[in-house]
């Protein structure tokens, strides 16, 4: 099955044992060492004899070694195992909300009996898709093949005739359209099918991919890159394709080989916090506003020069003369809300400004109760010119992802007769 190590975001992981007694080994060190240098260091900071992880989240596969990088926007600073569990389900149905996996595989008891990682999960909804499709019928597409026949099938090409049946007069090379499975489409879910023995742990899932390799046509394998997904054109018949096809590119994109002998197979599925964060907020406000609030996601507008703004929701209300407008911006991040920063605060007042907006509310992830209130803004509009800082709780009382965020963040921005 392999090792499963669950850590949160920020946290260190070193070859050396930690107080949960678990450590990487040095190949899977440096494995992640060099995926981090290829992607900038954006992922984690290199320690010591070890890794910092930064705001992404998700699962990286390295060989045998599964890392669960999970979300946390609590102060506990010795996490029990509870911990882990009740934020990596908050991860999950973040996900989902976000449409970055479908609803109803996120069942906790499904993920609790049949999944070692997320990245399990990820492959078993593949996997259920492709046998989906497979059930259907896969796709057959015209296409134009060169070969060399006994029989002229449609265009001849004199050039390759002449070289290839000088002596065999009898054949005609030439160009021809055959309809069968040997298109795009079809070649990356065999190419993703193919890489998910490399890098899962799970006998279930090898087992599921040597019967589903079994019912595939002969196709020509290729190595699919990031111009392979750009030339997909989706059509009517090719919607089925859409989930696998998405799952897929994740799998293909993020896969890193084993290079140098003696090293590990990987591949990562990592998330920024600070964009799911910001899109759960949105998807959550749009679930709970009423019918005189339009709720609309980052708007552009020239700021100076090139340089433009983009507050992340901006909500208008609709039953005015003039209309309202009101902005949200958030970060996942915890602050002490006694302060809030120089920067956070003159990026809201240019928020009101550009959009003419009486009040703005920068949202951030709870850690205690506070007692929140409107500043204003000295210099600006006419009328009122507020913003302030707003708590929101991840979780509710129970210790699951709180649905009701929306309407939290809603009544913060104190609309008066709404």
């Amino acid at each position: 099955m392999g090792r499963l190590i669950k850590v949160f975001e920020h946290e260190r992981l070193t070859t050396s044992p930690n107080e949960r007694g678990e450590c990487l080994n040095v190949s899977e060190l440096e494995k992640l060492w060099e995926f981090n240098d290829k992607n900038g260091h954006k992922y984690f900071t290199g320690i010591r004899n070890g890794i910092k992880f930064k705001n992404y989240v998700g699962v990286i596969q390295v060989g045998t070694l599964t890392l669960e990088i999970l979300p946390k926007a609590d102060s506990i600073q010795k996490p029990l195992p509870d911990d882990y569990d009740k934020w990596r389900k908050a991860l999950l149905r973040m996900l989902a909300i976000c449409k970055l996996i479908k609803v109803e595989s996120v069942s906790e008891a499904n993920l609790d009996k049949r999944f070692h990682s997320l990245l399990d999960l990820y492959f078993d909804l593949f996997l259920d898709e492709v046998a989906a499709i497979l059930k259907r019928g896969l796709i057959k597409k015209y296409r134009n093949k060169e070969s060399n026949t006994l029989a002229l099938k449609g265009r001849i090409h004199f050039g390759k005739h002449i070289q290839r049946n000088l002596i065999h007069q009898e054949r005609f090379y030439n160009t021809h359209q055959v309809y069968d499975y040997e298109n795009l489409a079809n070649q990356i879910l065999l190419r993703a099918l193919s890489i998910l023995p490399q890098v899962s742990c799970s006998i279930e899932i090898s087992q599921r991919v040597k019967k589903l390799k079994l019912d595939f046509p002969e196709i020509t394998e290729i190595q699919v890159t990031k111009s392979h997904f750009d030339k997909l054109k989706e059509n009517r018949k090719s919607v089925m394709y859409a989930e696998a096809l998405k799952i897929a590119k994740m799998i293909i994109l993020n896969y890193s080989p084993d290079i140098k002998h003696g090293q590990e197979n990987m591949l990562a599925l990592l998330f920024d916090m600070n964009k799911l964060w910001e899109e759960y907020i949105y998807k959550m406000i749009e679930r709970s506003k009423p019918e005189n609030l339009e709720v609309n996601p980052q708007e552009i507008r020239k700021f100076w020069e090139s340089k433009t703004i983009r507050p992340d929701i901006i909500i208008t209300r609709t039953d005015t003369q003039p209309n309202q407008t009101f902005v949200i911006d958030t970060k996942w991040k915890l602050v002490d809300y006694d302060e809030p920063s120089d920067d956070d605060l003159k990026q809201m007042y240019a928020y009101n400004m550009y959009w003419d907006a009486e009040k703005s509310v920068l949202i951030y992830p709870e850690i205690e109760t506070v007692k929140e209130s409107f500043g204003t803004f000295y210099k600006g509009r006419t009328g009122d010119n507020k913003c302030k800082l707003g708590f929101v709780s991840v979780l509710d009382s129970e210790g699951k992802l709180d649905l009701n965020i929306g309407n939290t963040i809603l009544r913060k921005l104190e609309i008066q007769n709404c």
